[in-house]
């Protein structure tokens, strides 16, 4: 598995392409913006892009998502509907899918917003807006805050210290930087 970043300048966000090499397919993850680079590396490579993940329902995360549906045909996995309509495969919980032949553990971890979604691959996960290198995702109450923090430290927290975070925003990180240097935890 190889993971190549893409940063979206006009949202700051970061989406990510995951690739299967033996079976030369990908994984797109939060599509905030596709760019030429972004078409390039799958052309380029000669990948399949199967499917694209969402972590949340915000433009920054899924505004290229029509773009890349006008050129490929991946399966859509997101916890909220309204992100491709019937073309969504809605996720609600915990559970996996296989995505590009790899298997892909997914959580749910609201607070950010209702439909916040944490992406595990490998030793890898996706974070999206719900965990940053040194914060966590905002919250729009008291009440979120809480479910926030304490389905971080539930479902997250509970992965091997060596696991790689994917933030939605910012700089990769690991799991034990994360609960040692972690100002919202």
């Amino acid at each position: 598995m190889k993971i190549y970043s893409h940063l979206h300048l006009s949202g700051f966000s970061n989406c990510y392409i995951v690739v299967n090499e033996k079976a030369k397919e990908a994984i797109i993850i939060d599509p905030g913006e596709v760019t030429e680079s972004i078409i390039s590396q799958i052309e380029d490579n000669h990948l399949k892009l199967s499917s694209v993940l969402i972590t949340h329902n915000h433009s920054s995360h899924v505004a290229g998502l029509n773009t890349l549906r006008k050129i490929y045909s991946p399966k859509i996995y997101a916890a909220d509907w309204e992100i491709a309509g019937n073309d969504t495969s809605v996720i609600t919980g915990d559970g996996k899918i296989t995505a590009a032949k790899m298997i892909v553990h997914y959580m749910s971890v609201p607070g950010h917003t209702s439909d916040s979604v944490v992406y595990g691959i490998g030793n890898v996960l996706f974070t999206g807006d719900v965990l940053f290198a040194g914060s966590m995702g905002s919250t729009n109450s008291s009440y979120s805050e809480f479910i926030l923090r304490s389905t971080i430290e539930d479902k997250i927290f509970s992965q091997q210290e060596a696991t790689i975070l994917m933030p939605g925003h910012g700089p990769p990180t690991t799991l034990l930087a994360a609960k040692t240097f972690n100002i919202d935890l």
